[in-house]
């Protein structure tokens, strides 16, 4: 599995920074990217059913990425919002987790096969207070201590200002391997609140933010997007 296109987006429920939901600008979007695997936060409605924002057939017909069915999740698209879009791997399991802390928040766990090889991705997005982030991070890497060893992706927006802390700490130990650029806000970034991890052998390259025009409207948090190679 070489020079697979990862990205990681939250794309704010669809509302730009011109306060306009626009699902259709969220889509075009990705399809700039053009990713084989993209972790997508906050792709549902915040209440209520939690109904699902995108279409997802269209998604599928016009850039062939084909969303991670998440169990038991009714209209909605994802888990706690967290969808993971595919264009390529074959899905083998999917865990949908609840993760502790003051607000609801998730992780879809999906075990994947592809070219001959394994590969676990975790889509997931932490709470807003360090006291959450830290029992969050602590929650997956114990959970990841019950599965089978295999290279583990970690996408999503993970809410850390800062590149230390404890909650970064914790997945530090299981991701020696992380990218974090400049995101949040959209049209000023600076803070890398979303960040792309990995676990060996896998190895990430050519890490940056998914800085376009149309991006800088689409959401308050700008794309960000690396290579993930496996030795």
């Amino acid at each position: 599995m070489n020079g697979l296109a990862v990205a990681s987006w939250n794309i704010h429920k669809g509302v730009g920074t011109d306060r306009k939901r626009d699902l259709n600008r969220t889509a075009a979007v990705i399809g700039e990217i053009a990713p084989d695997i993209m972790a997508l936060q906050e792709a549902d409605s915040r209440y209520g059913t939690r109904t699902g924002l995108l279409d997802l057939a269209a998604l599928a017909r016009d850039h062939g990425l084909v969303a991670v069915a998440a169990p038991g999740v009714g209209p909605a698209h994802g888990w706690h919002g967290n969808v993971l879009l595919l264009r390529g791997p074959k899905v083998e399991a999917v865990r949908a987790i609840d993760l502790p802390g003051l607000e609801p928040r998730g992780a879809l766990i999906v075990d994947l096969q592809h070219a001959g090889q394994s590969l676990r991705v975790i889509a997931t997005h932490l709470g807003l207070w360090p006291g959450s982030r830290t029992v969050q991070a602590r929650h997956l890497v114990q959970v990841l201590a019950t599965l089978d060893r295999r290279p583990t992706l970690l996408m999503g927006d993970l809410n850390a200002w800062r590149l230390a802390g404890t909650a970064m700490t914790h997945l530090a130990q299981q991701f020696p391997s992380a990218l974090a650029h400049r995101s949040f806000p959209a049209r000023f970034p600076v803070a890398a609140l979303d960040r792309i991890m990995v676990s060996p052998p896998g190895r990430l390259s050519g890490g940056s933010v998914h800085d376009t025009p149309l991006a800088r409207r689409a959401s308050d948090h700008l794309p960000i997007k690396a290579r993930l190679t496996l030795d």
